[in-house]
C-alpha cells in the first residue's frame, strides 16, 4: 500500500510539474522579443495612468474617470503587454495631450511638455548612468495631428529652434536622440488609428531612415476618441504579432 502511495505521489508531481512547464512554456512564446526585456514608453494620454508616470506630468487615465471604461492599471496596453510577456517597465513618460514637437494646441508653445524635452530626462544624457531600456515605445503623433500642429517636411540633420516646431524634423531629432543615448536599444514608433494620411506617410519614411520599427495600429477601440479596455487589448495583441513578424 505504501509503494502504490508512492508512485501515486510520484505521477501526481510529473503531472503538476508537467503542467507547470507548459504553462511557462505558452507564456515564453507568446512574444520571444519581448520576453525578459527591460521596455520604456515615451508618450501622450493613451499611455497615462494615474501614480504610473513621473509626478507632474498630465495625467488621462485614472479610477474615478467616467471618459472611458479603463479604470485600473491592469487595463493599460502596456501593463498587459508586461504581464503577457514578463518584461519590465523602467519609464513611462507619458504626459496627457502632448506633442512629439514644440508646437501645442491652438499654436501654443508646448516645449515643456513635448517628447522632445521629456526624452532629455526621462531617457537621456540626464540617465545616462542609470539602467537602459533594451526597447523604447514611442507612441505619439495623435495630438499634433489633432491639434493641427505644422508636419513640414523630414529633416536629418542641422535642426534649428524653429525647425523643432514642426512634427517632422521634430520626430527625426528625436529618433536620432533616443538612438545616442540608448545604444543598442531597438526603437518601435506606434501610431493611433484615423490620424492625416501625410502623417503616416511622413513618419514611415522617417522611420525607415532611422530603423525604427513602424506600427500603424488599426481597429482600436476607443470613448471620448481614447482606447476603451478593448482598444487596449487590442492594442497589446497588436504590437506582439506585429513584434512576432519581425
Amino acid at each position: 500500500l505504501f509503494s502504490d502511495m508512492k508512485k501515486s505521489l510520484f505521477i501526481l508531481a510529473l503531472l503538476l510539474s508537467a503542467t507547470f512547464f507548459s504553462a511557462y512554456a505558452k507564456k515564453e512564446s507568446v512574444c520571444s522579443a519581448l520576453q525578459g526585456k527591460n521596455i520604456s514608453i515615451l508618450g501622450d494620454s493613451y499611455s497615462t495612468f494615474i501614480g504610473w508616470i513621473p509626478q507632474g506630468y498630465a495625467v488621462w487615465y485614472n479610477p474615478t474617470s467616467n471618459k472611458t471604461d479603463v479604470h485600473q492599471v491592469e487595463d493599460t496596453w502596456w501593463w498587459q503587454l508586461c504581464d503577457k510577456t514578463d518584461c519590465t517597465l523602467l519609464v513611462n513618460s507619458s504626459y496627457s495631450g502632448s506633442t512629439i514637437g514644440n508646437t501645442g494646441y491652438k499654436g501654443a508653445d508646448a516645449t515643456y511638455s513635448s517628447f522632445i524635452t521629456r526624452m532629455k530626462k526621462d531617457m537621456g544624457q540626464e540617465r545616462v548612468l542609470q539602467a537602459k531600456p533594451q526597447i523604447i515605445f514611442v507612441f505619439g503623433g495623435t495630438n499634433d495631428c489633432w491639434a493641427n500642429a505644422p508636419l513640414g517636411k523630414p529633416q536629418y540633420d542641422n535642426w534649428s529652434t524653429d525647425d523643432l516646431y514642426q512634427t517632422f524634423p521634430a520626430s527625426c531629432y528625436m529618433f536620432h536622440y533616443l538612438k545616442k543615448w540608448n545604444p543598442g536599444c531597438r526603437i518601435v514608433f506606434l501610431s493611433n488609428s484615423e490620424l492625416k494620411e501625410e502623417f503616416y506617410t511622413g513618419m514611415k519614411e522617417i522611420c525607415d531612415y532611422y530603423q525604427v520599427a513602424y506600427l500603424p495600429l488599426e481597429d482600436i477601440g476607443k470613448q471620448s476618441r481614447h482606447p476603451n479596455i478593448e482598444g487596449m487589448k487590442s492594442i497589446c495583441n497588436q504590437i506582439i504579432r506585429f513584434l512576432n513578424r519581425k
